[in-house]
């Protein structure tokens, strides 16, 4: 249900500019990733699972849901890697390849360049609520960890797609099978963040932006083979927890708090 949901919105957004693009700009305007219908279609992996756990667990479920968001205690070493690892993957990326060590600012400055990093904080960060809140959690009770990963990270890459035929985004010039592949290997890599911080919605959503972080150079493709590499380290280093369901996290709506 929350697939069918997820890719329901999205689809059915994207697709209509797709496959109908005058009728489509005509009743509701061009699309832009600043459109409130890109805004829309990015938010329904959150969407679908914020109604599925209304439908289950009601406001109070969906109170413990949201807690998951304040579980704000990590590893140290996960702390580094997603507040200095991440950029530090794209700056040796990008001079690997020649280029600076931030993105060059545009002609408005700085500031504009943080309006458009807040931006990012409500597009692709809120599709967490989702993929890590309630997809991978339900996906761990069936399979291990790293399997979970895996299938959410290509269910990730294909809800996509559509979007790899819009004109006026940014998916307009990639290249699917990089990016698809790029994603199953972040799937892996939140993984470990995940399970180790007992759910925290807060990590993998601070991951999600810092990738999306519009300071940091273009570093393809050398991002994507520096993040592969870590990826498979992180695997060997994690591997007493990545093989084995015990210890994942399972549940979407953490139990309630009994007093003693």
């Amino acid at each position: 249900m929350f697939l069918c949901l997820t890719f329901l919105l999205t689809w059915a957004i994207i697709g209509a500019y797709v496959l109908a693009p005058g009728w489509a700009a005509g009743w509701f305007g061009e699309i832009s990733g600043a459109h409130p219908l890109f805004f829309l279609a990015t938010w329904s992996p959150a969407l679908a699972a914020i109604a599925l756990v209304l439908a289950q667990g009601g406001r109070a479920g969906l109170g413990r849901f949201l807690s998951r968001l304040g579980l704000w205690r990590a590893p140290a070493g996960w702390v580094a890697f997603v507040l200095l690892g991440v950029p530090l993957v794209f700056v040796a990326g990008s001079l690997l390849k020649g280029g600076p060590v931030l993105a060059p600012l545009p002609p408005e400055g700085a500031g504009a360049m943080v309006g458009v990093l807040l931006m990012m904080l409500f597009l692709g960060p809120i599709e967490e609520l989702g993929w890590r809140g309630v997809l991978q959690p339900l996906l761990q009770r069936h399979v291990a960890p790293l399997g979970a990963g895996m299938l959410v990270g290509a269910i990730w890459g294909i809800w996509h797609l559509p979007a790899f035929f819009l004109a006026g985004t940014v998916f307009g010039g990639w290249n699917f099978l990089p990016f698809f592949l790029g994603n199953v290997v972040l799937g892996v890599l939140v993984t470990p963040l995940l399970n180790r911080t007992g759910g925290s919605l807060l990590w993998p959503m601070l991951f999600h932006w810092q990738l999306i972080n519009p300071f940091w150079p273009d570093a393809q493709p050398w991002d994507s083979w520096i993040l592969l590499a870590l990826a498979l380290v992180m695997v060997w280093l994690h591997r007493d927890t990545m093989f084995t369901r015990a210890g994942a996290v399972t549940e979407p709506i953490p139990p309630r708090q009994t007093r003693s």
